[in-house]
């Protein structure tokens, strides 16, 4: 990826932006503070975001975003199917209320779709269990459990089996640890984090 796109984004929101098609369509589903729709604006996309917190929503507004108010758990259905090229899911899927249902509609609604995520199968995290025997407080999940958004712990290999299932093809996939990009031999239990691009689609689950 470039320096220029990489230098002020997180390493999932750099490499996903690296990897969108200048001058295409976006939807950043949950887009915070707005930075990836700032990066992708700036190489000509055509960038549309929804975030329930509304003071993410005011500060993304006050910078030219265009960005609604709404919960991605009911809102997406309402988004035509294929209408933009790109559907963006980053550090959010594990807040959904149903994670299958929220990745169906993000497939539908793009014809492909990133997803990044705390990968909750990181080694770190599987000692801080075993050694402690609670629920972990980590650098990238600084919340205590009764406190966290986090409601559905996905691994990397729970994320792919979900992938399978909804009959997603996996076109790309990347693994970090800090800043620090991974190669895919052990990813499960060496990433701190993941991102995935998918495509396709076989309709939701029941």
């Amino acid at each position: 990826m470039s320096a220029s796109v990489s230098s002020h984004l997180r390493p999932d929101l750099a490499v996903i932006a690296a990897h969108i098609e200048p001058g295409t369509r976006v939807l950043d589903v949950g887009c915070g503070d707005g930075a990836l729709m700032a990066a992708l604006l700036g190489r000509g996309c055509d960038v549309r975001g929804i975030e329930i917190d509304g003071a993410l929503v005011e500060t993304c507004v006050a910078r030219g975003l265009s960005v609604v108010q709404g919960d991605a758990d009911r809102d997406l259905v309402d988004y035509p199917d294929h209408g933009f090229d790109y559907a963006v899911l980053s550090q959010t899927l594990q807040t959904a209320e149903r994670p299958d249902l929220m990745l169906s509609e993000l497939v539908r609604a793009g014809r492909r779709a990133f997803v990044s995520f705390p990968n909750f199968a990181y080694w770190r995290m599987r000692w801080a269990l075993l050694r402690y025997g609670r629920m972990p407080v980590t650098r990238h999940l600084p919340v205590s459990w009764y406190a966290t958004q986090n409601i559905h712990h996905v691994t990397v290999h729970d994320f792919e089996a979900l992938a399978r299932e909804l009959g997603l093809a996996i076109e790309r996939r990347w693994f970090f640890t800090d800043a620090r990009e991974l190669g895919p031999g052990g990813a499960n239990w060496r990433a701190e984090f993941a991102v995935f691009e998918v495509s396709g689609g076989s309709g939701a689950p029941a």
